[in-house]
């Protein structure tokens, strides 16, 4: 008897779906199988843990016993954490766009017993309003045209697989250049809202990667409105409602045109990409604000998002925006709330924090800051930081939203990478030390030999690795080599390169699949060409080729990174405001800074020293790398014969193929690059 078949899973997402009374089954043989034996299409549902729509789907839908029924015996349904397989989603998602539908979450689409989808969508409400149809009326309809008119099932299928099929080449054969990224950097600004930040309109999404690119860009041209462009953007994100003033940490998006709103799912990678972005910008522009958001944030992420003991932590996936069935409940407050706690500091509480009695939202209070309030804040910032501490106190008594205790191996290097580049910045040497431990949780819990799996929960590592594991977790490896000078995270580094391009490059067209080679149960395997929420493990693999050449001198990366950009290089240049993470890879292949230092000791003073000073002065593209008297440097590469002067610790700075003069303190390598 056919029956719920979810509760053997370890995803939180799939765990919330195992009392539905529809009989999902995770995917695999035996829901392709149940299809086939019973010429069913397939209902594949896709979403994540932490999404607010697909719990209104669930309650709407699923757990109501009618549909359900329709679903169960129409239907093989099935369930899939995207976050679990963002190679199954890649795909499915692509298929939507195709249909002419926007993609997101809940997915809803219809498959053929094959896997080969021929409609779909995404949230649909249980009977027409929004504009949308009915999900039971739509499941009637697609269950009678499969049984009463195939052939029209199998028409949309073959064109869509074929479209797939084509898409999976991902082919755009453009070239690329500094001149092009300065060209698509000033065309991006006609998109970014110059008095809110982000780009114009609502909903309002962080993308720190699209804003490190600009930032990239200002540093390259002293464009002041593309530095504008970036920092009016912090400055709002880091005030708004979108961050969490209690707490710390930002939530994934904004719902309005003003930061106010947020959709309140906080996500480590979003998290990760903007501690990074506010110290790349702090260090050049230190605001006390960015300074803070970073301490604060990272607070949040090692305070919540540990999982594992003292000695071996990674970080989960992510919290839901909801609480007790409600949107935001955890987050917001009651003008009456405020004032119970507060006392004789409620009213200047109220004046910062945007309280009012009828609320900013809903009726509510979502706490907010003026951009511009530092000068009045400032002399109430210790009261202010005590209210805070009060509200917290009272806030951590509320029942929580569900934690997605999901460790996800790209989402832990992104976060590896930001610790790092905060750490070193900033001088928290415990931040470089939470890099270290996550980094080695990943490699102990998630790694089989010299394979990555994607996602570890529940003590069981799960589903193979896709690209962006190994880019993630390369360039991470790649990060706290450049801070310790340890041969382990350069062997890393190289070992997982050496993956991706085992199973992972397309020979035929250049550029790496999403799904390694031996992933059995796809219909396609797709590439990511464009920068999403996250940056594309393309892109992400640029970067770190680039950065393997740099520092080895082995042409084998450069070629291999050469082919990468004649693969997804676009022919307009304002296609790259789609792919930032290309264009920073590009940069630091053609032109990034390396700073080499010769020693026989990472941890003597003047090593330290001149670190710290190639840390403070150099660009973030620059790549720093040790060389010791037992490292062995290839005869073409720059520093190839460069070492310590009259037995002390030596910097050179090179570009290029050509290395500058030796330099033994820190003031003379900041000067160099001043």
């Amino acid at each position: 008897m056919p029956t719920n078949r979810l509760s053997q899973e370890t995803s939180p997402y799939l765990l919330q779906h195992k009392d539905n009374p529809v009989h999902w089954l995770p995917w695999g043989d035996e829901a392709l199988g149940r299809a086939r034996d019973q010429d069913k299409p397939i209902l594949l549902s896709v979403g994540y843990a932490a999404c607010h729509w697909c719990h209104v789907m669930a309650h709407e839908s699923f757990e109501d016993d009618a549909i359900a029924a329709i679903m169960n015996a129409d239907f093989i349904n099935v369930k899939v954490d995207r976050e679990e397989r963002p190679d199954l989603d890649a795909i499915y998602q692509s298929a939507i766009n195709m249909l002419g539908e926007q993609g997101g979450w809940p997915l809803t689409v219809f498959l053929t017993p094959d896997g080969t989808p021929f409609w779909g969508g995404t949230y649909f409400p249980p009977t027409p309003r929004y504009g949308r149809p009915g999900f039971s009326g739509i499941l009637k309809q697609i269950s009678n045209l499969y049984q009463t008119d195939r052939a029209k099932i199998d028409q949309n299928a073959t064109a869509i697989g074929n479209a797939l099929r084509e898409f999976g080449k991902a082919e755009q054969s453009g070239t690329l250049s500094a001149e092009q990224i300065a060209q698509a950097a000033t065309a991006a600004l006609t998109i970014v809202d110059p008095e809110q930040g982000g780009t114009s309109g609502a909903p309002k999404f962080p993308q720190p990667t699209f804003f490190r690119f600009l930032w990239h860009a200002y540093l390259n041209s002293n464009h002041p409105d593309l530095a504008s462009a970036v920092t009016v953007t912090l400055d709002n994100l880091c005030q708004g409602g979108i961050y969490d003033h209690l707490a710390g940490g930002f939530s994934r998006y904004s719902v309005d045109d003003r930061w106010l709103v947020p959709h309140f799912e906080k996500m480590l990678y979003d998290n990760a990409l903007l501690v990074e972005l506010l110290a790349d910008v702090w260090s050049v522009h230190p605001s006390p604000l960015y300074r803070d958001r970073i301490y604060e944030t990272i607070a949040w992420m090692m305070r919540d998002l540990k999982t594992g003991g003292e000695e071996s932590y990674a970080l989960v996936s992510a919290f839901d925006a909801d609480s007790e069935g409600v949107e935001g409940k955890y987050y917001v407050w009651s003008l009456a709330e405020v004032e119970s706690l507060l006392g004789t500091d409620t009213a200047l509480f109220c004046s910062f924090y945007d309280v009012t009695e009828h609320g900013n939202w809903e009726g509510a209070n979502i706490l907010n800051r003026r951009v511009n309030d530092t000068a009045s804040f400032l002399p109430h910032s210790k009261v202010m930081a005590q209210c805070r501490n009060r509200l917290l106190d009272v806030r951590d008594g509320r029942v929580p939203p569900l934690r997605d205790d999901k460790v996800l191996a790209d989402w832990n290097g992104m976060a590896i990478a930001a610790l790092c580049r905060a750490g070193t910045l900033l001088g928290a040497p415990e931040w470089v030390a939470h890099a270290q431990t996550v980094f080695g949780f990943i490699v102990t819990n998630l790694a089989n030999e010299e394979r990555l799996f994607h996602t570890w929960c529940a003590g069981q590592a799960r589903h193979p690795a896709v690209l962006d594991d190994y880019a993630h977790m390369s360039r991470a490896a790649l990060a706290l080599y450049q801070i310790t000078g340890k041969p382990e995270y350069l062997a890393s580094a190289v070992q997982w390169v050496e993956v991706a391009n085992a199973h992972y490059w397309d020979p035929q067209s250049g550029a790496y699949f999403l799904a390694a080679d031996d992933t059995a149960d796809l219909i396609v395997r797709t590439k990511t060409v464009f920068d999403n929420a996250t940056p594309s493990g393309n892109g992400t693999m640029l970067e770190v080729l680039a950065r393997l050449y740099l520092i080895s001198g082995d042409v084998a990366y450069r070629d291999r990174a050469d082919a990468l950009v004649a693969a997804l290089a676009p022919q307009d240049p304002r296609g790259l405001l789609n792919q930032p993470s290309l264009s920073i890879g590009y940069e630091t292949l053609s032109n990034a800074y390396q700073i080499v230092i010769a020693t026989d000791d990472r941890n003597d003073g003047d090593a330290e020293a001149l670190f710290d000073a190639a840390v403070r002065a150099a660009p973030p593209g620059a790549v720093i790398s040790w060389r010791f008297p037992e490292t062995a440097v290839p005869p073409h590469h720059p520093a190839a014969g460069k070492a310590m002067v009259d037995g002390r610790a030596t910097a050179y700075l090179c570009q290029g193929a050509v290395c500058g003069l030796p330099v033994q303190t820190a003031a003379a390598l900041e000067a160099l690059f001043d």
